[in-house]
């Protein structure tokens, strides 16, 4: 059985400076006296953000944030926002289990890749690494490598 097709509602233009018809009607009656769209709020919603990992190297906070993959944009992006507002002492860096993996929704480009975490981070000016190319001087003395590290 084929399925009935859904009935389309008139739609009502918009009227300009308005953001629907029933805002006008609102101004146009019953809200006469009040002005419109004069005041803008900013605002800002407060969150906090938790390093994986802390250490001061030659007087310089490093928040080493260790990624799987990235999820979605909320995620990615909000480390920008991060960013912004860390000290001048600090700096946020990220550790790649794989910077090869493409970034969620990444658009396929003409030679058939992604942009990958790697890509990603590169191109918003942050530091990156992997286990094998973290600097000496960030690890332990034994050699750093992980569980996953040695089954690959």
């Amino acid at each position: 059985m084929k399925r009935k097709p859904r009935v389309k509602r008139p739609r009502q233009e918009r009227v300009q400076g308005y953001d629907s018809v029933w805002e006008y009607t609102l101004h146009d009656t019953l809200l006469k006296d009040w002005k419109h769209h004069t005041e803008k709020v900013n605002y800002v919603v407060e969150h906090f953000y938790e390093p994986d990992f802390v250490r001061t190297l030659q007087n310089k906070i490093i928040l080493l944030e260790s990624k799987g993959r990235f999820w979605d944009y909320a995620e990615y992006s909000k480390y920008k926002w991060i960013r912004e507002k860390l000290p001048e002492n600090t700096e946020l860096v990220f550790l790649f289990a794989n910077p090869a993996a493409p970034m969620p929704a990444a658009t396929l480009r003409k030679d058939g890749t992604k942009r990958t975490h790697g890509e990603w981070a590169t191109a918003n000016k942050f530091r990156w690494y992997t286990e094998s190319s973290l600097p000496d001087e960030w690890v332990n003395a034994k050699p750093h490598r992980t569980v996953e590290t040695y089954e690959k």
